[in-house]
């Protein structure tokens, strides 16, 4: 990650005096790792290790670390509660090094939330444990991680500074519909999860609602999100007041992209009792999507505060 050292041998990991290579390695490791955690925790509720520390902040009433007599779900439960201080410890250095880069002061608001969000999500993961993997809390820690993935999302593009797409107000309308709809078929995703097979533990009650009509139900509003996303690759082609049209239609088409291949996923592992390998993909794929359609909110939203371009600074670097 760029690690430099200070004169008494310490690395400092480029945070003594960021620059935007620097804090944009931060922002990606940020996006990784909230990513990463999404994966390990739906790896504890596929192995059922959701209770294997069966309480919280310790794993028992007398140890912080599993016994040998929790087993495997132990260890799999224990392993992934280290990986929040892993995410704590990357948050930080994002916050860090954004608030050290002499670009970065319009972004500061948004990496301080970003920091406190990660140890709250830690928060709603204990409580999750302590009522027993309810259902509706677990779909609210999934996705608060899925807001952090999106939250990370627009940090990096808006310290990449990359080409924006100025549109028209019906493009804009329309992929701020995408987004809200997208955000819908992600709650009713979590639903549909909950009242579904892999819920954590052998003995946790499911939310009592039919998986079958909510898998009907989320997939209806999947056919939506697809449906509004084709027409902005249509109005957007169309948009005579979209200047530089390019990065708009790109971040259009990648989302389609993303939406048909997680629709694959989906509809694979329905019809195929819901493998733990495929579902485990599909929890990804819901932070690739929502990463995608964040990608495309930013890139038609240009934010008169963000940072200057990379070309900006490449011109001040070879004058000096």
């Amino acid at each position: 990650m760029g690690m430099t050292s200070t004169p008494s041998g310490y690395p400092t990991l480029g945070l003594r005096h960021p620059d935007r290579a620097v804090v944009q390695r931060w922002a990606w490791a940020s996006l990784v790792a909230n990513t990463v955690i999404i994966l390990t925790g739906g790896l504890v509720r596929l192995t059922a290790s959701g209770l294997g520390c069966p309480t919280w902040p310790r794993c028992t009433e007398e140890s912080f670390v599993p016994h040998s007599e929790l087993g495997l779900h132990g260890l799999i439960e224990f392993g992934n509660r280290l990986l929040t201080y892993v995410l704590i410890a990357i948050a930080i250095g994002t916050l860090v090094a954004v608030w050290r880069w002499s670009e970065g002061r319009r972004l500061r608001r948004h990496a301080v939330v970003l920091a406190a969000g990660v140890p709250f999500q830690g928060v709603i993961g204990g409580i999750t444990v302590l009522t027993d993997l309810n259902p509706w809390v677990v779909a609210l820690h999934l996705v608060l991680s899925l807001f952090l993935v999106a939250g990370s999302t627009w940090l990096l593009l808006r310290v990449r500074a990359e080409a924006a797409s100025t549109s028209s107000v019906l493009v804009r309308r329309l992929v701020l519909a995408v987004y809200a709809t997208l955000w819908v078929v992600v709650y009713l995703g979590t639903v549909v999860t909950g009242s579904g097979p892999h819920a954590g533990d052998l003995d946790v009650p499911r939310n009592g609602l039919d998986p079958q009509l909510w898998s009907h139900v989320h997939a209806w509003a999947v056919y939506l999100l697809v449906g509004l996303t084709v027409a902005t690759i249509v109005l957007v082609r169309r948009d005579r007041d979209t200047t530089s049209r390019t990065p708009a239609l790109q971040a259009a088409v990648w989302l389609l992209v993303a939406e048909l291949g997680q629709g694959v996923i989906g509809f694979v592992q329905y019809f195929t009792d819901l493998p733990v390998a495929l579902v485990a993909v599909h929890l990804v794929g819901a932070a690739v999507l929502v990463a995608v359609a964040t990608r495309l909110v930013v890139t038609v939203h240009p934010s008169p505060s963000a940072p200057r371009p990379l070309e900006h600074e490449a011109v001040v670097g070879r004058s000096a």
